[in-house]
């Protein structure tokens, strides 16, 4: 069986640092000034894991550096490389690989990387032969994403061993950078493309919000502001769940960024990992956060400022999920999931968690931790 293998060793770089996403040469920059460093390569890792006991069987194709050949030789592959080596790796080297591959007759394109580096496969790959993502991005909309970087290996795993029949057509979505940074969600269908599929391994696409979910987020901001206690650090999450909160204190919201307000007064805007950690050293902090509609993630979707690292610090009795009963429903008896890249952090999760659903009435609900 030909596997091919691309890593986009940018994917996800801008997540910690607040700068929701690294499209452009100039946002990968700000990136690394701000202390960013590379994710994907990593995660990708944890999908070929699963390979490792069917490697002899496998012919693994991929691509030069950390664009999958380092990431295979580390962990005992013998990969044909494909394509020469560069300096700095975009979206045409994605395409180009994924091009190369395509016409060398592979069963199964296995790739790591964001909505951004979903379009590139799609423009060149579109129906043509299945594939599957390994979730590597800030911002995941699309379908073709296994849920965590584990289970794209299982679902490789289980389609070149014939146990996984199902192909799925998987929609490719992706937003707009610069109007995300600018608090504006401009998401578009770009396509579809082949995803072996299995409910319990592939994440579903992003869902919208229901307008009758207003009133229910008014009822939830309600209850959170009057349960804020002095002389603590409150972390907001993104999204549009969490904006009626800031909407009660009157304050600005970063609405697909992280706010932290302290006796209800804006502290920080639109901050990250770096400096939630400087500013809650040594002093009681909270974390309020969401679901992601039809997803199921309250950390490691389109929020990785909220990292291992933070969490520890806070602490996970100092978190506070809501979610309106609606976005509750859409999981369909999924579990809430936890994917902060951080395996000892992820497993604490595991278990139940209490999710305040509207002004008197919270849940328990299951979450699964990575």
């Amino acid at each position: 069986m030909k596997l091919g293998f691309i890593v986009n060793p940018i994917a996800g770089m801008g997540g910690k640092v607040g700068l929701k996403g690294t499209d452009g040469k100039e946002i990968l920059e700000k990136a690394r000034q701000l202390g960013a460093y590379p994710e994907s390569p990593k995660k990708a890792k944890k999908a070929l894991e699963i390979l490792i006991p069917f490697m002899d069987e496998i012919e693994l194709i991929t691509c030069p550096g950390t664009m999958g050949e380092e990431e295979a030789i580390e962990l005992g592959f013998t990969p044909k490389v494909i394509g020469e080596k560069k300096a700095t790796v975009g979206p045409n080297d994605t395409e180009e690989a994924a091009a190369e591959m395509l016409d060398m007759g592979i069963d199964l394109l296995l790739f790591a990387g964001g909505d951004g580096t979903a379009r590139n496969i799609y423009n060149v790959v579109g129906d043509k032969l299945p594939v599957i993502g390994i979730p590597a991005g800030v911002k995941i909309h699309s379908a073709v994403y296994a849920n965590h970087p584990r289970n794209a290996g299982e679902v490789a795993l289980k389609y070149l061993k014939g146990e996984l029949e199902t192909i799925r057509e998987a929609e490719v979505m992706d937003i707009d950078e610069e109007a995300y940074r600018k608090g504006q969600i401009t998401a578009k269908l770009y396509g579809y493309m082949n995803v072996p599929y299995q409910r319990q391994l592939v994440q579903s696409l992003k869902a919208g919000r229901p307008e009758q979910e207003e009133s229910a987020q008014e009822a939830i901001a309600d209850r959170i502001v009057s349960e804020m206690e002095e002389d603590v650090f409150y972390i907001i999450g993104s999204g549009t769940s969490i904006r009626p909160i800031m909407d009660k204190l009157e304050l600005p919201n970063t609405l697909l960024g992280i706010d932290i307000v302290k006796n209800k007064e804006l502290v920080a805007s639109d901050v990250g990992e770096k400096q939630i950690l400087d500013i809650i050293r040594g002093q009681k902090a909270k974390i309020i956060v969401t679901i992601i509609g039809g997803q199921g993630y309250i950390f490691g979707r389109g929020n990785q400022q909220l990292s291992g690292n933070v969490i520890r610090m806070v602490g996970k009795d100092n978190i506070r999920i809501v979610a309106t009963k609606d976005k509750v429903v859409s999981l369909m008896g999924q579990p809430i999931l936890v994917d902060t890249g951080d395996d000892e952090i992820n497993k604490m999760f595991n278990g139940y968690a209490r999710v305040l659903i509207s002004y008197n009435e919270e849940i328990m609900y299951k979450v699964k931790g990575f």
